[in-house]
């Protein structure tokens, strides 16, 4: 079995409830609950399997139902699995509450995730990738192990940041190709990084306080593309929720804005690009511009369905959305 994508992460058994206003604390509000698949990792294979690149995701589950359906739902998506059983551990477990804006708030426990080890991960799965992509939701041992191995096999390697725990090692950053954060991943990765502190200080940035979003957003494109590159990785995507996506290369940068659709679920969206920009590398011949243009698409798409790894949209639906728009 060849797969051009793999992506090496977590499976989570999602628990959403939906539901008019978030509760206050101490509040109860009745919702609608919908269990389904998810997990960062999971949803990302899943994004670039639906849109018709042959993928494979490796992950860890426990001995439960959970695990059990994974595989069912792998089999429908048309999705190649190779899941290791931890047998001490649950499977990652996900409470998701989403709102009537479709806004939402995620809490998560790893389980089994954290047990997938680099003995786990046969190398001869990782060898024929074009794309191998990891997230946060993994030991960082482990998602050095793959991004390391994938580079030196000479596989493009993607890795989002999500979410960015305590422990995060940066040495992961030398074996990433393009890095994808949102904007508060991206300020704190922007914290962490000396030469950007250094930056920080100089004109036109004079940034005497801490580092914020919201300072984020108040950048120029240039001063966000000098920002970027502090961060020595060969390419920087920052997705920024509803005002699109920043693409910076060594020596160009680009504004992608986003698709103004009807949302009715945020949760997985940065999933969907992630998945979508992976499967995009394949179908545009490592164009990343393109990639980047195709993963804006797959997210629009999947906002505007519940769920993160059911709402992932399929190759047509998604080259009939491009067609009906200017999506430059």
């Amino acid at each position: 079995m060849k797969s051009s994508v793999v992506v090496v992460g977590s499976f989570v058994q999602d628990l959403a409830f939906y539901t008019k206003n978030f509760p206050r604390p101490g509040e109860t509000v009745v919702g609608d609950f919908r269990p389904g698949p998810g997990g960062k990792g999971f949803n990302q294979a899943v994004a670039a399997a639906r849109a018709g690149i042959p993928t494979l995701f490796i992950g860890a589950v426990g001995p439960d139902a959970a695990g059990a359906g994974a595989r069912q739902f792998a089999r429908t998506a048309g999705l190649h699995l190779h899941l290791v059983e931890k047998p001490k551990h649950a499977t990652g477990a996900a409470v998701v509450t989403v709102n009537g804006a479709g806004q939402n708030h995620i809490i998560i426990s790893l389980g089994a995730n954290l047990g997938l080890k680099p003995r786990d991960i046969p190398a001869p799965l990782l060898a024929p990738a074009q794309v191998v992509v990891c997230q946060g939701e993994s030991a960082y041992a482990t998602v050095g192990h793959v991004l390391r191995t994938a580079r030196r096999n000479g596989a493009i390697t993607v890795f989002n940041p999500a979410p960015m725990r305590p422990e995060f090692d940066p040495a992961v950053l030398r074996h990433t190709e393009v890095l994808i954060p949102n904007e508060s991943e991206f300020a704190a990765l922007v914290k962490q990084c000396p030469s950007c502190a250094a930056l920080l200080r100089t004109a036109p940035f004079n940034a005497g306080g801490e580092f914020t979003e919201a300072t984020l957003h108040a950048l120029s494109p240039e001063a966000l593309h000098r920002l970027c590159r502090c961060l020595q990785v060969p390419v920087v995507i920052v997705t920024l929720g509803a005002r699109g996506c920043f693409v910076s290369q060594p020596d160009v940068y680009l504004r992608i804005r986003a698709h103004d659709v009807e949302v009715v679920d945020t949760a997985g969206a940065g999933d969907g690009f992630v998945g979508g920009f992976a499967a995009g590398l394949v179908k545009f011949k490592h164009n990343i511009f393109e990639a980047a243009h195709y993963a804006s698409a797959v997210a629009a798409l999947s906002v505007m369905q519940p769920g993160t790894a059911p709402s992932m949209p399929i190759a047509r639906e998604i080259a009939r959305f491009l067609k009906k728009r200017d999506h430059r």
